[in-house]
């Protein structure tokens, strides 16, 4: 029997619009990158801190606040992270010495997306079984959106008006998503008499909250720690070309409106790979597929180390920005299938802990480097070899059915 009015797809609009927002601040940071240089006189390490502060910060709480919306519900623990992001954003345009951005852009924008990312993309898999991985598809590529949308705005803003205005007006439209989140943002069916995918009986009851691993029970598993560890060894070059694209294409000898325009191009690659790998995950599984993500971004950084030109540079940012988006979309659902949903916010939170350490250190690492060397090559090699590395751990893990029908899902 179909749900009246089913509300799942209400908490893929809000989900789409937190990370829309939340993620276009993130990875409109290419187009302040030179006018903060400008503006405190800093090396190219400095500034790419800022980025790694918050990076480091959002996926850090994953765990903390994916714990918290399992037990509270995710409306208010996203709609105050959004806020929070507002705040970094405004504490950021009022900066008189590098360490206030350090501390409003890296430490309110980390938190905030730390709070609202992981609750909120946990929310949509409780609506949903078997249409999850479209409805998760849907959501996460808001922030491909993001990204498409975030830096030209944001470089129109600093053009007419300065990056101070700038950030305040980015502050302005997270409050209104915020608010959105409030209203949208429900914490599971059954609570409001409705099912996963609004429709009653025994395939949609799997996807019920109350099916699968606690955290300390997934933690104790190989397939955790495997997909852990893959995801740590991908994060370290995953984030390089959001901090240094625009300023490798100005040492390049070409426009930073061009640099600005390759970032939006791994927004429209990320938007199209969502969904336009979907297909591959239908036809091979969400295991492979998802390795095959890590391969894809591996690849990519190689075409990007070995080129200037401008043609090519904008097929990295395509194909770079598709991989990426593929690998956000199924790693939800990937984790789902071994654990189920009963803890997923938690779980998922644990898993994109390891991402920190990553985005952390890959983007760090790249401006510290090119302040040594005059290169960014090296790093950019090294993040293709941990992204290949990443491959082969989820590849070892045994296949998610095969694990289910070893070791079936435990209830509450």
């Amino acid at each position: 029997m179909k749900d009246r009015a089913f509300y799942g797809w209400w908490v893929v609009a809000g989900t789409f619009a937190v990370l829309c927002v939340g993620f276009g601040v993130a990875y409109c940071f290419a187009a302040f990158f030179l006018p903060l240089q400008a503006e405190f006189g800093a090396r190219r390490g400095d500034i790419s801190l800022i980025f790694a502060v918050a990076g480091g910060l959002y996926f850090s709480l994953g765990l903390p606040s994916g714990a918290l919306a399992d037990r509270v519900g995710p409306r208010w623990v996203v709609a105050g992270g959004m806020a929070l992001v507002a705040l970094g954003a405004f504490a950021a345009s009022q900066a008189t010495a590098l360490w206030h951005v350090y501390v409003g852009y890296g430490a309110g924008v980390g938190v905030g997306i730390g709070l609202a990312y992981v609750p909120s993309v946990a929310a949509v898999q409780r609506w949903f079984a078997q249409q999850r991985g479209l409805a998760t598809g849907i959501a996460v590529a808001g922030i491909g959106v993001g990204t498409i949308l975030a830096p030209p705005l944001a470089q129109a803003l600093i053009d007419s008006l300065g990056w101070r205005a700038a950030y305040v007006w980015l502050g302005v439209i997270t409050l209104a998503t915020a608010v959105f989140a409030a209203f949208t943002l429900l914490r599971s069916p059954e609570l409001y008499g409705q099912h996963p995918d609004g429709r009653a009986g025994a395939a949609a009851g799997m996807a019920f909250a109350n099916s699968g691993d606690s955290l300390a029970q997934a933690a104790r598993t190989l397939p955790f720690w495997l997909l852990f560890v893959a995801c740590a060894a991908n994060a370290f070059g995953l984030f390089i070309p959001y901090v240094h694209l625009v300023p490798y294409v100005r040492d390049a000898g070409l426009s930073e409106a061009y640099g600005v325009t390759l970032i939006a191009l791994l927004g429209i690659g990320s938007t199209v790979g969502r969904f336009a790998f979907a297909g591959l995950a239908h036809r091979v599984g969400r295991q492979r597929a998802y390795a095959a993500m890590f391969l894809g971004t591996g690849a990519a950084q190689l075409l990007w180390a070995s080129t200037t030109d401008v043609w090519l540079l904008a097929v990295f940012a395509t194909l770079f920005g598709a991989f990426y988006g593929g690998f956000v979309a199924m790693a939800p659902s990937v984790i789902a299938d071994y654990f189920g949903t009963r803890a997923l916010g938690a779980i998922l939170g644990a898993q994109y802990a390891s991402v920190s350490a990553g985005a952390l250190l890959g983007p760090t690492a790249a401006g510290f480097m090119f302040d040594f060397l005059g290169s960014y090559v090296g790093t950019i090699v090294a993040g293709a070899a941990l992204a290949f590395a990443g491959a082969g751990c989820i590849l070892a893990a045994p296949p998610p059915a095969t694990w289910r029908a070893a070791r079936p899902l435990p209830a509450a």
